[in-house]
């Protein structure tokens, strides 16, 4: 039995913070209108995203450098507006947070035109989350693979292999923490690293590609329904495989997360 059962009023970050500590598994997917945003509230996600992942799967870049932050605002309020639980989250564009004072004044657009709860941002920008958050502003940490760092990070790569590489990521991780995050989100991470560090944080880890001990798992809409025009990711799985229709296979992955059945090893690195 949920924590926070379908129906209920619309999910907080204590909410979150509270699944964590009584053990239940969360449930994220990315959504990018209202029509995907009404099923996937109805059907008992407990977190939308709102990702730059738009570029890609939306817009048809082969990245999401190109997002702009007046399209993150746009998408965000198609989202906000059709939902009635789910705690939603939206991306903090690439180049729109180089500052703590740009930042803020990103967010704010993303809260208040945007209507979501909370902001995402990547890698360890530990004085603009400390800044934001001063502001009141909700923030989700970002490690591992940085698709907007996909240039410098020179592809998109498993990160955190060698023993160095893995305790940046875990001291980060701890960083995020200290300044005041309230969600972190891991993406291509060996399993293990990524159980260290759920282990280690008090606040969620929502695990993309990091194995199955996060405490939530958040996969791109529109790979686990198999209607990306790219290759779908290792770490992504087909649910419309076995399903009848969108609704069946998006209750599938919700059922799948919150039973600890995905992901399996093989999405796993």
């Amino acid at each position: 039995m949920s924590l926070y059962a379908e129906g209920l009023t619309v999910l907080t970050v204590s909410s979150l913070a509270a699944m964590k500590q009584a053990g239940e598994k969360i449930s994220c997917l990315t959504a990018y209108d209202a029509s995907f945003s009404a099923l996937l509230d109805q059907a008992g996600i407990d977190v939308l995203l709102v990702g730059d992942s738009l570029g890609m799967v939306i817009q048809g870049h082969n990245s999401t450098l190109p997002v702009t932050i007046d399209e993150m605002v746009y998408h965000s309020r198609s989202v906000a507006s059709a939902r009635k639980r789910a705690f939603v989250v939206a991306d903090l564009p690439f180049a729109s947070y180089a500052t703590p004072e740009q930042a803020l004044q990103n967010a704010a657009r993303l809260m208040q035109a945007g209507g979501v709860q909370m902001v995402k941002l990547e890698g360890a920008k530990i004085a603009v989350i400390n800044f934001l958050v001063e502001q009141g502003i909700p923030v989700c940490g970002h490690l591992g693979l940085l698709p907007q760092s996909v240039n410098r990070l020179g592809g998109y790569k498993v990160q955190g292999r060698d023993q160095q590489q893995a305790q940046r990521i875990l001291a980060d991780a701890e960083q995020i923490e200290q300044a005041g995050a309230g969600l972190l989100v891991l993406e291509c991470v060996p399993a293990a690293l990524a159980a260290a560090i759920s282990k280690r944080l008090t606040i969620p880890v929502i695990g993309i590609g990091a194995g199955l001990d996060c405490d939530g798992q958040v996969l791109v809409l529109y790979d686990m329904l198999n209607i990306s025009v790219g290759k779908r990711p290792r770490f992504s799985k087909n649910f419309m495989a076995d399903a009848s229709s969108i609704d069946e296979a998006v209750r599938h992955y919700h059922h799948a997360v919150k039973n600890a059945q995905f992901p399996g090893p093989e999405h796993s690195y």
